[in-house]
This record gives C-alpha cells, sequence and structure tokens, in this order.
C-alpha cells in the first residue's frame, strides 16, 4: 500500500469512528439513507455526461427517500452548472470533501460505464469503510483479480448488455445478483428547450419533419480532445483504413432519405471530435441534389440541448450508442450501427428487443440492411414509435426491479 493511499486510510478511520458517536448516523436516529454515486467519467462525449443525470433520475424516482452525493471523475466545461439546476439536492463531492461523504454515506453506487471504471475507487471504499456496494448497468469484457472480487462481494452488479452478463458467468463470477440492467443513461430526462429551438429555427428544421445522424471512427482520436493524450499511431491507422466501410451506408440512408421522403437530415456530434469527422465524412462526400436538405451542427452541445433536440425530430441513426439510448429512453426510433473497437455494448438493442434496428458493420451481410431500415423508420413514424415505445417500456420495467434491489441492497436503519 503506498503512503498516500495509507495515509488517506487512517484519516478516513479517524472520520469514521467520529461519525459513529456523532448524533444522526444511521441506526441512531432515524435519517434518510445515503448513497454516493461515482460516476461523470468525462464531460467530451454527451453519452458520458448522461451516465450520472440518468441514474440520478432513477434515485430519485425510485428512493426519493434517500439522499445522494456524486463523486466525479469530472463536471467541468459547464456540466455542473448543469447538474445542480436539475438535481439542486444532490451534493458533489471532490478532494478533501470525499473524507466526509466516505463517513456519511451507507452505500457506493458505482454508475453506468464502458467497464468497471472506478475500480481502485471500489477497492479504496471497500478497504476504508467496510460498508456496501453496488454496481448499475456497466459493460465487462476483461476481468483481474481484483475485479473478480470487488464483482463477487457487491450486493449486486447489473450488466448492460448480455453479452457482459454471460462472460461474468463464463468467467466464474459468484456476485449474489447478476442480472440485465439498462445503462443508466435510458433515464435521462434533461432538456434545454430553448436553445434547442433556437438552433432548430435557425436551420428550418420542423419538429418531427427530421432525423438525426451521427457518425464516428472506429476508435475515438481522444489525441485531438483530450490535453495529455498522445497520438496513437495504430488507432488512427485503423480509423483510416476503416471509415469510408463505416460511413458510406449512412451516407447513402442520407441520401435515401432526402430524395425518397419530405424530411431534412440534421448531421449532429456525440463527442467533441465529431463534428469534423461528419464534415469530412459525410458532409463533404453527399451528392450536390442532397445537399439543400441536410444540416450540419459544428458545435459541441451538452447533454440537455442534444436531448431536446432528439425529443423533436422524427428519429435518429449512426455509429453510437447513448445518442440512440436516450432517445429509446425518451420514445424516439433509434437506429445503432457497431463494431468490434466499440465493445459488446450495441448488443443491448437485441437484449431490449430492437435487433432489427442493430447492424453490426463487421458483419458484411447485415449493412445492406440499413438503408431500407432508416427509410423505413422515415416512411412510417407511427410504426416505428410504436417499436421504440415497446423497447422504453421493457426499460423501464427493469429499472423498477433493478432500482428495487438497489433500495433492498440499502442498510436499514
Amino acid at each position: 500500500m503506498n503512503t498516500s493511499r495509507r495515509s488517506f486510510l487512517a484519516s478516513l478511520s479517524a472520520a469514521l469512528g467520529a461519525a459513529a458517536l456523532a448524533p444522526g448516523v444511521r441506526g441512531a436516529a432515524a435519517r434518510p439513507p445515503r448513497i454516493l454515486l461515482r460516476s461523470s467519467w468525462q464531460t467530451v462525449n454527451i453519452g458520458d455526461i448522461a451516465h450520472t443525470p440518468g441514474v440520478l433520475t432513477l434515485l430519485q424516482t425510485h428512493l426519493p427517500e434517500a439522499e445522494i452525493m456524486l463523486w466525479p471523475s469530472s463536471v467541468a466545461d459547464g456540466v455542473a452548472e448543469m447538474l445542480r439546476r436539475n438535481f439542486p439536492k444532490v451534493q458533489i463531492v471532490q478532494g478533501a470533501a470525499l473524507k466526509a461523504a466516505f463517513a456519511e454515506c451507507d452505500f457506493l453506487l458505482h454508475g453506468s460505464g464502458p467497464s468497471l471504471v472506478a475500480q481502485k475507487d471500489l477497492a479504496k471504499w471497500r478497504a476504508a469503510t467496510g460498508k456496501p456496494y453496488g454496481i448499475y448497468g456497466i459493460t465487462l469484457g476483461a476481468l483481474d483479480a481484483e475485479a473478480r472480487e470487488l464483482i463477487n462481494n457487491a450486493k449486486f452488479i447489473f450488466f448492460r448488455d448480455s453479452v457482459s452478463l454471460q462472460f461474468a458467468k463464463d468467467h466464474g463470477v459468484t456476485c449474489p445478483v447478476m442480472e440485465f440492467g439498462p445503462d443508466g443513461a435510458f433515464g435521462v430526462k434533461l432538456r434545454n428547450d430553448a436553445a434547442a429551438e433556437q438552433f432548430l429555427r435557425a436551420h428550418e428544421l420542423e419538429d418531427g419533419k427530421f432525423l438525426c445522424c451521427i457518425a464516428r471512427l472506429r476508435n475515438t482520436p481522444y489525441w485531438k480532445i483530450k490535453p495529455g493524450h498522445a497520438f496513437d499511431a495504430k488507432k488512427h491507422a485503423r480509423n483510416e483504413a476503416m471509415k469510408e466501410h463505416d460511413l458510406a451506408p449512412l451516407r447513402a440512408a442520407i441520401a435515401a432519405v432526402v430524395r425518397q421522403t419530405k424530411l431534412k437530415v440534421l448531421i449532429c456530434p456525440e463527442d467533441s471530435s465529431q463534428m469534423q469527422i461528419n464534415k469530412e465524412n459525410l458532409v463533404d462526400k453527399l451528392p450536390a441534389d442532397v445537399l439543400p436538405r441536410v444540416v450540419w451542427r459544428e458545435h459541441y452541445w451538452l447533454t440537455d440541448e442534444a436531448l431536446s433536440t432528439y425529443v423533436r425530430s422524427a428519429g435518429l441513426f449512426g455509429c453510437e450508442m447513448h445518442s440512440p439510448i436516450m432517445c429509446i429512453g425518451n420514445g424516439i426510433p433509434a437506429i445503432v450501427c457497431r463494431w468490434q473497437e466499440q465493445t459488446s455494448k450495441g448488443f443491448m438493442w437485441r437484449d431490449i428487443g430492437l435487433g432489427e434496428w442493430l447492424f453490426n458493420l463487421d458483419e458484411e451481410s447485415e449493412i445492406p440492411g440499413l438503408v431500407p431500415a432508416v427509410l423505413a423508420m422515415a416512411k412510417d413514424p407511427a410504426a416505428a414509435k410504436a417499436k421504440a415505445a415497446k423497447a422504453r417500456a421493457f426499460v423501464e420495467q427493469r429499472q423498477r426491479e433493478t432500482m428495487a434491489i438497489v433500495k433492498q441492497a440499502l442498510p436499514k436503519a
């Protein structure tokens, strides 16, 4: 154990001892349960931002009596302000405030993510407090000895895709509750209607009369959007090799929508690298007759404005995951393209009954189906919305069931 961790645990132990003697602690007096949510992994992607307000909404809906503290990795770039506007009772704790949060909170909840993102922090919580914890809506594709022990000792783990659940079972994970549990971002209800309406008016996009489209590369070029990330020549080469293969089908779908329907297409980003990716690989390569009914969003946005835009659209298609998740969580049709570099998360579309709207671009036989699927969504909005509503109902049922398990796992007063 390194010196800094030893010092943290020693000071925390003293704080825990003091808290045990203080009035109002759980068990000594009636008070609400306190949950420490470990989430908010980064702000360069509206999906990573969305995990937190999604889970906060679920907690406030299903466990309204609980007091919630948020332990984030990053809430910069206007995200903290957005969260405070929408969740004024949630305390954001970082730095020195974590010592008190460890002492005061009864339970740690690891939020949704691409893996056991905060593995080291779960280990720190377990070693320092001995208090219970659970894991909500992650993908799992790798497992070391520490992760296995942490998961086995959790009260529950919910996997956001069935492939991850099977991986855990195949690798001997024995957590007492292991189930499919939807990604937390399905719960997002944020809105910034004023910003969305201003943008839509400026670009003559009418409610229900446009589709959204998002392109991405096989590997997110973090070296362009996050300070300190070194250029990765291998990932860049893979991006360059596959971008035409992966994104030409999106261009074909855009052209088909414009030529065969009255809808427009808004090309928009999920992360802050994608404005350029969208421009170079979609907009700049579209046929001249298609361009007049295509709008390119050239600026990044936050989750609230994005969702206010999505709910005014007729649907979304593209190569991202969390914009579709937020769409389905709000009853908007969404088609997903995926590939192996994105982990197994895309297979959640099959898990929630939307297999016909999932296209695995690593399977050449699936690619020709994309354009017909997008056209069907565009031409029969009632059927598309009915399909989205059915998936949403399934997700909401699982949200109720998983939140009941979270509630049951909290220490009793």
